[in-house]
């Protein structure tokens, strides 16, 4: 079974992906603030794909990218910014995430969307 990570301080945005997820065999853990990043990465065996919100207190997505990235064993997981804020896709992109899926999810098209990101098909839809 696929496991997701969603960063995200809101946590009607991580019940609504949380429900997305289930609903197409996906297990997940949600931390709310980049500082649960690094704790929560080193209790989960395994992660095929992180969903990041862009903003939080403390911090931001960009921050936690790099801590995402820095970790060797999950260099290669593909992080999926999730944001409101439709105008960042192409900093998102300059910043090294690997997808874009503007808020709020389009629950008719997630599933073809993360199909093709688990499958290193990479998703930029604002």
């Amino acid at each position: 079974m696929p496991h997701a990570l969603i960063i995200d301080d809101n946590r009607n945005n991580i019940d609504v992906l949380t429900m997305l997820l289930e609903q197409e065999g996906v297990s997940q853990t949600a931390v709310q603030n980049g500082k649960q990043v690094t704790k929560a990465l080193d209790q989960i065996e395994k992660v095929d794909v992180v969903f990041l919100d862009l903003e939080f207190p403390y911090g931001d997505g960009f921050q936690v990218l790099e801590v995402v990235k820095a970790i060797p064993e999950f260099a290669d997981v593909p992080v999926i910014a999730y944001t409101v804020h439709t105008s960042e896709i192409d900093e998102v992109r300059r910043a090294g995430f690997d997808g874009f899926l503007g808020k709020p999810l389009d629950s008719r098209r997630f599933s073809g969307q993360l199909k093709r990101i688990l499958n290193g098909i990479p998703v930029w839809d604002a």
